[in-house]
């Protein structure tokens, strides 16, 4: 049976600027909308595998993390204490990296060790970083009184790198797929993130990267959702996609305007 998510609540003293009308909450997925990784994950895996002897190409190591990463099951588990999730987030993981070295038609010798330097490499801050307009998005979003939460299909190293970016001290919540038991598009765990900041689904909204992941997920839990394209060929129709978080204020407003 599943412990409740993982929430990383704050407690919010007072109010901020002025009260939302419309739209009370904003839900947002982690990479590829807040934060993203400071360099390719192809150049840190060849980087990595270098220093265990081994040279991986780049160019084939991103086209295999790209199918592997698409063909892999959820990352989300039923789970009983938290030495068994982090069991079974790291054995993910593991399977993954597996997969990417092999269909690159390559062999890691020690790849334990490749292993354990990946997955602790992306546990890190450093490793990281938030999209240019993410830090003062997030503190006019937080100044307005929206109530915030990031629903990412993510693991337990989420909450300690958003800390370490500086981005999780505006978060109502924090909850991911491992430990929530669900991965988007599965309604369950943005339910999970609205039961958490105590807002029905129609004063909503939910912004991420995929279309099928985050809005139609996000359309599927009762929410509204926009999709940020950061200038990649339309994916969904012109009214729910922005190619900057900083479109997010005007669209809340149309959206309030209409709830």
């Amino acid at each position: 049976m599943n412990v409740p998510a993982d929430t990383e609540l704050v407690s919010r003293s007072g109010t901020h600027g002025r009260e939302c009308v419309g739209a009370r909450a904003v839900l947002l997925d982690a990479a590829g909308t807040l934060i993203r990784p400071r360099e390719p994950v192809s150049e840190t895996y060849a980087a990595l595998a270098r220093r265990c002897g081994v040279e991986l190409e780049v160019g084939k190591l991103a086209q295999a993390f790209e199918t592997v990463f698409g063909d892999m099951p959820d990352l989300a588990f039923e789970w009983t204490s938290i030495d068994e999730l982090h069991c079974l987030e790291r054995a993910w993981w593991r399977l993954l990296v597996r997969r990417v070295v092999a269909r690159t038609g390559n062999f890691v010798g020690d790849f334990d060790s490749f292993f354990a330097a990946l997955y602790e490499h992306y546990a890190q801050g450093y490793a990281w970083e938030c999209y240019p307009e993410v830090p003062d998005v997030l503190a006019g979003l937080h100044a307005r009184d929206y109530r915030l939460a990031v629903v990412s299909n993510f693991d337990s190293r989420l909450p300690g790198i958003l800390r370490a970016v500086g981005i999780c001290g505006y978060m109502d919540a924090v909850v991911y797929s491992s430990r929530a038991g669900s991965a988007k598009p599965d309604p369950a765990i943005f339910r999970q993130a609205l039961d958490v900041l105590g807002i029905a689904p129609e004063y909503a909204v939910h912004v991420g990267d995929n279309p099928e992941a985050d809005v139609g997920g996000a359309i599927a839990a009762g929410l509204a959702a926009l999709l940020i394209q950061r200038g990649h060929a339309p994916a969904v129709g012109p009214g729910q996609a922005i190619n900057s978080l900083d479109e997010l204020f005007i669209r809340l407003e149309c959206l309030g305007s209409s709830m």
